[in-house]
């Protein structure tokens, strides 16, 4: 797998997305949960969506549990969550994990092209961010504590 272009991911409810829809397209893949402490960058990241989407940019959530068990709803609760308390419109996809064995192979390929601190590839919480160029190819992460906002000049230079 050489791109973002390369995968495929469920959406919540089950019906199969294929990456390659978002070609040419700047693109922020967020491991996202409800129940955490960075949650309310929901908003940030709605506001990033909002802002941006008419350029070019596309927002992707990824809900997952294995940092705290932050995620435990099932996928009608997390679409309920996501609309009621931050009107999300960017798509969210089925609850995945990002690491270990069972891991979805785009983040498998995400943790590899942009390492974290001191080149771990493991992914320390949730709400970590990868942005990925129209290219599909380039991928440049950011912490959970950065907020969604101070992504925006990356974001612009991209667009």
């Amino acid at each position: 797998m050489t791109s973002l272009y390369d995968f495929s991911a469920p959406l919540l409810g089950g019906k199969q997305q294929s990456l390659a829809d978002y070609r040419d397209k700047v693109v922020l893949v967020v491991n996202v949960a409800s129940k955490c402490g960075f949650t309310p960058q929901y908003a940030g990241l709605e506001k990033l969506y909002e802002t941006y989407n008419d350029r070019g940019l596309v927002i992707l959530g990824f809900p997952c549990n294995q940092f705290g068990e932050q995620e435990p709803g099932t996928e009608a609760e997390i679409a309920a969550f996501c609309d009621l308390n931050y009107n999300v419109t960017f798509p969210i996809f089925g609850k995945v994990l990002v690491n270990g064995r069972g891991a979805l192979p785009l983040y498998q390929w995400l943790r590899r092209k942009a390492p974290g601190l001191l080149g771990v590839q493991l992914i320390p919480w949730n709400f970590t961010k990868f942005l990925v160029d129209r290219s599909g190819t380039r991928v440049q992460r950011f912490a959970s504590t950065t907020e969604p906002a101070d992504i925006a000049p990356a974001i612009e230079k991209l667009l």
